[in-house]
């Protein structure tokens, strides 16, 4: 392959060419100071050769970005979405233009990292209390995590999390019968897995009396067919017998209905999407859960806090994050590693602009003309099924089901069909009187003014407060509005500001052009359980796109139902754990995983019901291929499989990989390669050619979706022929024949269907050849900088030919020994140097892991690696003797601004604190000093601080 970059005929440059960081000069600068005259040849020795691909990408010659835009046009104006009320969790909604333009369209919260590093962080960390503070108190419980992944997904965490805080709490998990019918699906799915007991029953009027002991009670408020139930029963009933209870709830009915923690809930969850956020068919949309006090510690997934920094200010941070899979391992009590950060910051900032007044007047609206509507159509003779409602209710139209639903379809409804004999209307923000007109036209009735029916239970009506900070009172004009948006992203450091050179998490170009069709009306505004025909765009969009992701990986079906990393493994375990009982070996159960993987392997393979077995690590990190045979022989009878992520963990091509899979497939076993690294095989090798069964691939690493502050997220299951039946379904899948299998892993048949988009632009862009020539740059860049910095800090592990693959782990461990300064300093000192951090004590503690990344231009890795050299030039200083570690300028860092100001009694001067690199016009200022990160555990805040404060 060559080094220069393919042009069209007339010299415009491609995509790949805008893509790709490096020019044609800086490639071969860059191989030149590793010694190599091609990409081609470097990758000749990186990449070992039993496992390369022997032919190139079959993929559609790529196209232009012009081309693009409009056949995606083209797709989105063949979904027709029409004003949605089938209801079922998800709504119609009118997201701000505000918010659209200045969060959700904006690079500056879309290409955020996660917010590890908190003093850079603290902008998207108050957007994401404000979340937390909206959930506490529509719901009534005090502690509410940042999200989940959506409804389905957070009432199965929920199931988990009532089992662990009762240990000794024995008997089934019961669910409404009236719960949404993809929630049921989701929990039973997780459930099996995992062994528990799931019973699905009316609890109206409390539970079944045969049920002596219970472990909880998951209850939907209003219910799926929109009634709504005193849930009181039911909580009380699952108290009596041992059991914990969960409310699944509306957001919008909870601004009139009275809270599930009044109610006397244990926990809630639900979906946040009809707070302002698009459809999406079917996401993605910021899940849910809250908590009484006490279960604090066990909820799932990411929690924010507020701590203090070291000038004794306030400040955010996540809370409690010793509990993430990668420390925790197969002790973790979730596999989520993810949010929905993007998707709640947007549900948190329409309850800042509308306020509790807003949203009530939202809420009532939507709610009188559902009353309006059950009375005029009761009035013209049709039975109205559900007596007590908020927004949703059903009609009885005897034999006259599907003729209805046609007719609605004809005037731009969707409604839902119930069964032959019963239809459901959910109405929402987006309905008006013209939806009555519409409504009676479908039904064949005319129009009756009466009375509106009185259909809130008025011993559920709301009596307690919400959303009375400031915050939620302070923007109600639009200027307000963006200039507080504009304030928030202002604080943040995020990829719109400089290189984010984070190892495994592949932080590179979200290209506008891929962004762009994610708010066309066809791809944001359709329902997830629209007629098929009405969603042709996004059956092609996703046919084609799993198409391209086989070809890819060398698999023969794909999924791009999970909608995390995280779920894609769990996919991929259970369809190796259903291809196992459908062959009969019941007993095999074994989960063979490195020391060195990614944690989430592990928490995954416990929640598919398997058992974890470590493989040891040979001292240059690879798999220890005698320590494997040794397992795999005594486990001969039980081995199920080993997750193995390749590239290594470590950054390395093994050459041990193809030998790794035989013994595996020898013994029985299947083997899972975790695709996280993919974006250092793309083009070059194919883990279903070289031996993987089943992967999971991140389209928000390697297929260019952006991090979003910490989601949203694509996890596909990639699996072969053999593991294909065993691939997630959905029993509302437009297909058929995926309506029945293993159950579903998301809420939605196409998980996060909205931003596939996204991926498909990428690989339609770049064709084969412009993928093919990112992996090898993104490598180059890796090597480059282990170059650069190797004399410097050492690199810790290196593969083939002593070359590290797309990422490389800096080792300062002796660093840290001789002198005190940690990882954690250096870390906070990139900060005053312009930087992210890179990825801190992972996979080994007290290292960084850099990846450059193929979008990064060889100025900006340049500038990193100076930085970086500059840092080990303070930290000489620090050995020494100028200075000590407690005073020097790596243990106060990151310095703001208020360093310029007031007293200074620092032995280094205030412009080497701020100024590093000389003074810059441009230079980002972290809002905070360094947090204290054990205060913010010891003192648990997790809802908006009152703003007296933040006062100096």
């Amino acid at each position: 392959m060559s080094s220069q970059p393919h042009s069209s005929p007339t010299g415009i440059a491609t995509f790949a060419d805008r893509h790709i960081g490096p020019r044609p000069q800086d490639v071969e600068a860059m191989l030149a100071r590793l010694g190599f005259d091609s990409l081609e040849a470097l990758m000749t020795a990186a990449v070992p050769g039993g496992i390369r691909s022997a032919a190139e990408l079959s993929l559609p010659e790529a196209a232009t970005e012009t081309q693009v835009a409009q056949e995606l046009r083209d797709l989105a104006a063949r979904n027709r979405p029409a004003e949605p009320m089938i209801g079922l969790g998800y709504h119609g909604t009118t997201t701000p233009p505000v918010i659209r333009r200045n969060v959700l369209e904006d690079p500056s919260w879309y290409t955020a990292y996660t917010p590890y590093q908190p003093e850079i962080s603290q902008g998207r960390l108050e957007a994401l209390i404000n979340f937390q503070t909206v959930i506490g108190d529509l719901t009534g419980l005090p502690t509410a995590n940042a999200s989940l992944l959506d409804e389905g997904t957070a009432a199965a965490e929920a199931m988990t999390l009532v089992r662990r805080a009762q240990r000794k709490a024995s008997g089934p998990f019961v669910v409404d019968a009236d719960a949404l019918p993809q929630t049921i699906e989701v929990v039973r799915t997780r459930a099996q897995a995992m062994g528990i007991d799931v019973v699905v029953a009316d609890v109206s009027a409390g539970l079944p009396a045969e049920l002596e002991q219970v472990c909880g009670v998951l209850v939907q408020y209003p219910g799926a067919s929109g009634e709504v139930r005193d849930p009181r029963p039911a909580i009380e009933a699952a108290h009596e017998r041992g059991g914990l209870a969960v409310v699944a709830c509306d957001l919008l009915a909870l601004t009139l209905l009275e809270s599930p923690g009044e109610l006397g809930a244990d926990v809630a969850v639900g979906s946040s999407q009809r707070f302002g956020v698009p459809l999406f068919h079917g996401g993605p949309h910021a899940g849910f859960m809250s908590v009484k006090a006490g279960l604090e510690r066990h909820l799932p997934g990411r929690l924010v806090g507020v701590s203090v920094d070291a000038e004794g200010r306030p400040a955010y941070r996540l809370a409690l994050q010793t509990r993430e899979q990668h420390i925790r391992r197969d002790k973790a009590t979730s596999n989520i590693c993810t949010a929905q950060v993007l998707l709640a910051v947007v549900a948190g900032m329409y309850a800042v602009y509308h306020g509790p007044e807003g949203l009530r007047g939202i809420a009532r609206g939507a709610h009188d003309l559902a009353a309006r509507a059950a009375a005029s159509l009761s009035a013209a003779g049709l039975e109205v099924l559900t007596t007590r409602f908020f927004d949703t209710f059903r009609v009885a139209v005897p034999g006259r089901a599907d003729e209805v639903v046609a007719a609605a379809r004809a005037e731009g409804l969707h409604l839902l069909r119930v069964d032959a004999d019963t239809v459901g209307l959910s109405f929402s923000e987006v309905s008006t009187p013209a939806t009555l007109r519409a409504l009676h036209t479908a039904f064949g009735v005319l129009p009756t003014e009466v009375e509106p029916v009185a259909a809130l239970p008025e011993e559920l009506s709301r009596t307690t407060d919400y959303l009375t900070h400031e915050t939620f009172h302070a923007h109600r004009s639009e200027t307000q509005m963006l200039r507080y948006l504009r304030r928030l992203s202002a604080r943040d450091y995020a990829l719109d500001r400089g290189m984010i050179p984070l190892g495994s998490c592949t932080m590179k170009l979200n290209a506008t052009t891929e962004m762009e069709p994610v708010s066309l009306p066809g791809f944001a505004d359709l329902h997830p359980f629209v007629p098929a025909e009405d969603a042709e765009g996004y059956h092609e969009l996703v046919s084609t796109l799993e198409g391209w992701l086989a070809e890819v990986t060398g698999y023969d079906r794909v999924s791009i139902q999970p909608n995390a990393g995280s779920q894609g493994e769990l996919a991929g375990l259970l369809a190796i754990r259903g291809y196992h009982l459908g062959n009969g070996d019941t007993q095999r159960d074994v989960c063979l995983i490195p020391s060195s993987a990614h944690g989430t392997n592990a928490a995954s393979a416990v929640m598919a019901g398997m058992r974890v077995v470590v493989v040891k690590s040979t001292d240059d990190g690879s798999v220890d291929l005698d320590d494997l045979r040794t397992q795999c022989d005594k486990h001969a009878d039980t081995l199920a499989a080993i997750m193995v992520t390749y590239p290594s963990t470590h950054g390395a091509y093994e050459e041990g990989i193809t030998e790794l899979c035989k013994v595996v497939h020898d013994h029985g076993g299947q083997v899972y390669v975790d695709g996280a690294n993919l974006n250092a095989l793309l083009g070059y090798a194919r883990p279903g050619e070289f031996g993987g069964d089943v992967s999971h691939l991140n389209l928000h690493k390697t297929f260019c979706i952006p991090h979003g502050g910490g989601g949203p997220g694509v996890g596909p299951v990639a699996v072969r022929a053999h593991l294909a039946p065993y691939l997630p379904s959905h029993g509302m899948h437009p297909d058929p024949e995926r309506r029945t299998g293993i159950g579903p892993i998301s809420a939605a048949p196409y998980g996060s269907a909205g931003i596939l988009p996204i991926s498909w632009a990428y690989v339609r862009m770049m064709g084969a050849e412009g993928l093919t020539r990112a992996t090898a740059t993104a490598v180059l860049a890796a090597n480059y900088v282990a170059a650069r910095l190797d004399e410097h800090f050492p690199v810790l592990y290196r593969g083939h030919n002593g070359l590290v693959a797309h990422e490389c782990i800096i080792d300062v461990r002796g660093i840290t020994k001789d002198t005190g300064v940690s990882v954690d300093d250096v870390a906070k000192r990139l900060v005053d140097y312009g930087f992210h951090a890179p990825t801190m004590s992972f996979p080994v503690a007290g290292t960084l892991m850099v990846e450059p990344t193929e979008s990064e231009d060889l100025g900006e890795i340049d500038r990193f690696c100076d930085a970086m050299i500059a840092i080990k030039g303070e930290i000489d200083r620090v050995a020494a003797g100028e200075w000590s570690a407690e005073d020097s300028p790596l243990r106060r860092a990151p310095h703001t601004s208020r360093a310029l100001v007031g007293d200074w009694d620092r032995p280094y001067s205030r412009e080497l604190a701020v100024f590093p690199t000389g003074i810059d016009p441009d230079k980002y200022w972290p809002p905070v000093a360094r947090i204290d990160q054990a205060y913010g555990d010891r003192n648990l805040v997790c809802a908006c601080p009152p703003l007296d404060a933040f006062a100096e």
